[in-house]
């Protein structure tokens, strides 16, 4: 285990870019109302991926009524039910970056129509399922408050023995990398242990990085940009290397 900052920036760069406060609350509520329903129990206490769900949520500081109604959505009849499936897109972006999609939408077909569409404008491909699943791996994470945390060496302790895998230095947080299963069990832990955490949620992590001119840089992170406003994308990741001089160049 180590102490690290190898993908924080590119993490906080995407909460920094949810500026329409009221699209990402209905993402957040859609994310729940999936989990709810495929877990099949309305209680986060019984269905591990619908707490994960809500964690992400509250740490957008989602209103709990709007949780409620996301959950209640679930288990709706008619017009009140809830239709959404789950759908992942990949493909390639500019200069050869990988990026990977997960999406919760009504109309794949309506969907898919914008994603070919934002890949196109950014001089991309949208690729065949599997084409660059296996550049990423599926982890846990959970966000811990700087203020009021133990120093690194304490926490890595912590961390280790609640079953963490990794820890990395963010610019205003520390975050905890966890088996996907344990996520929430390892949260748990670090909480009674008095370690201020935030939030939890499942991530895709890039293998490994390509590394890119600046230009490049800002032309992958256009199509990001792109991406993340459609209103079915839930997540995107890719496997362009946002080194900290790239990241300064940007801001």
């Amino acid at each position: 285990m180590s102490g690290h900052s190898k993908w924080a920036t590119t993490k906080h760069r995407k909460a920094a870019q949810d500026k329409k406060r009221s699209a990402l609350f209905s993402k957040l509520s859609r994310v729940i109302t999936v989990a709810a329903k495929t877990g099949g129990d309305p209680s986060p206490e019984n269905n591990a991926s619908l707490a994960a769900a809500v964690e992400k949520a509250k740490s957008y500081s989602l209103p709990k009524d709007r949780i409620q109604v996301a959950i209640d959505k679930a288990f709706g009849a008619g017009a009140d039910a809830a239709n959404y499936e789950e759908v992942v897109y990949e493909g390639y972006g500019p200069a050869g970056a990988a990026i990977y999609m997960e999406a919760l939408t009504d109309n794949r077909n309506r969907t898919a129509a914008d994603v070919r569409s934002a890949f196109t404008r950014a001089g991309g491909n949208l690729g065949a399922t599997g084409s660059v699943a296996f550049q990423f791996v599926r982890k846990g994470e959970i966000s811990v408050e700087r203020a009021g945390a133990p120093d690194e060496d304490e926490l890595l302790m912590l961390v280790a023995d609640a079953g963490g895998d990794d820890l990395e230095e963010g610019a205003e947080e520390w975050l905890v990398y966890t088996a996907p299963a344990e996520v929430m069990a390892v949260k748990t832990a670090l909480g009674a242990a008095g370690v201020p955490v935030k939030g939890a949620e499942l991530i895709m992590e890039p293998v490994t990085t390509t590394a890119m001119s600046l230009e490049d840089a800002k032309k992958v992170l256009r199509l990001v940009d792109a991406l993340e406003e459609l209103d079915d994308i839930q997540s995107v990741y890719h496997t362009m290397e946002l080194t900290e001089e790239i990241a300064e160049a940007l801001e």
